[in-house]
């Protein structure tokens, strides 16, 4: 038995067009980011999808609302589908945190671990999966989740540093025998229309 899961990213934020670090901070879909969930959506308008999941942040939700309207059912948000959080850093672009807190690690400032951030993910997204056998499923999530989801399951050759991950970009996987298996990696074809 097989679940094929399509891990799409939010649409565009304001914050995400000026580089500001988001995190857990609840920012809404811009202009763009609307339209983006439109043809996101499009997209799986002819594939057959059993469930729809996202974050419970506002961005993912949104565009996994645009989604869930192609099948009309509601969508599962949940928290632990959430981008990393970033403590202090979240609303500042990179040059505001070299400036402001150059001397301090991580830790001191709240940031969550990568480490736990991706167990964090792993873990929702194999319960999600092992939920769904023989059936499709979209879950929406963050840029910085699906990556660290993606070098798990590829053990670094992808993901955090290496892979982007745009808005609206869908990475296709499969879980399988408690294992999970990468078909396609950041397809943003819907977005050319």
């Amino acid at each position: 038995m097989e679940t094929i899961m399509y891990l799409v990213r939010h649409g565009e934020t304001k914050w995400n067009q000026i580089r500001r670090i988001q995190g857990h901070s609840d920012i809404a879909l811009n202009e763009l980011g609307m339209r983006q969930a439109e043809l996101v959506a499009g997209r799986f308008r002819s594939e057959t999808i059993h469930a729809v999941y996202s974050s419970d942040l506002s961005r993912a939700r949104d565009t996994a609302a645009k989604i869930a309207e192609n099948f009309s059912f509601s969508v599962g948000a949940h928290p632990t589908l959430r981008e990393r959080c970033y403590g202090q850093w979240e609303g500042l672009t990179y040059e505001e945190i070299r400036e402001r807190f150059e001397s301090q690690d991580e830790a001191s400032c709240g940031i969550e671990t990568f480490e736990d951030m991706q167990r964090r993910a792993v873990a929702a997204l194999s319960e999600l999966a092992a939920k769904h056998p023989n059936e499709a499923i979209v879950v929406v999530s963050h840029g910085g989740l699906i990556n660290s989801f993606l070098h798990y399951v590829t053990a670094g050759e992808q993901g955090t540093g290496i892979t982007r991950i745009d808005n609206t970009g869908i990475s296709v996987f499969r879980y399988v025998d408690r294992r999970w298996e990468v078909l396609q990696v950041n397809d943003t074809d819907h977005l050319e229309a």
